[in-house]
């Protein structure tokens, strides 16, 4: 009897590069980097290289119409991958939980982590400059293999450009490789839950 593939992991990409929506996020997201004193006292006490509002600001869609223009966006896409993942949502949608900006300066990384009391998460990539490091992907059952031999495909690495969408599950294990790029990268991440 043929194998068959059981409990696939979903992972979402899409290119979202809308060159004005592009641009108004990176200006808003630049203003935030250099204006927010909460959060760059956070990222300087957590070692993060560069600058996250992902401990100071709650309410960037509110805040901003560029961050309302994307959460319009990234609601659409989400429900589209709660559908290809087979989530039973009862008539309910996904919400959007959190969302925070990312900007990294050259050398940046983030280490392996996932998003706990969320369901779905992800990227919207604002500007990539080239060398800024890929999204680095963990197989889940790594923990679990034990005396399993090597195998291909253990890590997968995500390359984004501006304007890149990428959703996975929030317990799917993931990493931001180190940047060496001569220039910040700016991304957006979120978090919904259901």
């Amino acid at each position: 009897m043929p194998s068959r593939q059981l409990f696939p992991t979903m992972f979402y990409e899409a290119d979202l590069a809308d060159a004005a929506l592009l641009d108004d996020l990176d200006q808003s997201c630049r203003a935030l980097a250099a204006d927010d004193i909460a959060g760059k006292r956070w990222s300087k006490a957590h070692g993060y290289r560069g600058y996250t509002s992902y401990a100071s600001l709650n309410d960037l869609p509110m805040r901003d119409p560029a961050f309302a223009d994307l959460k319009r966006l990234l609601d659409r896409h989400v429900a589209a991958f709660a559908t290809e993942a087979g989530f039973d949502l009862g008539g309910r949608r996904m919400k959007l939980d959190s969302l925070w900006v990312n900007v990294m300066k050259p050398g940046g990384t983030h280490s392996g982590h996932l998003h706990p009391h969320s369901a779905v998460s992800g990227t919207f990539y604002v500007a990539v400059p080239e060398g800024s490091g890929a999204l680095k992907l963990e197989d889940p059952r790594l923990p679990m293999l034990m005396a399993a031999p090597p195998r291909d495909g253990t890590f997968v690495y995500a390359e984004p450009r501006a304007g890149s969408l990428f959703l996975w599950e929030s317990w799917l294990r993931h990493e931001v490789m180190p940047s060496s790029a001569k220039a910040e990268r700016i991304s957006v991440s979120f978090n919904y839950r259901w």
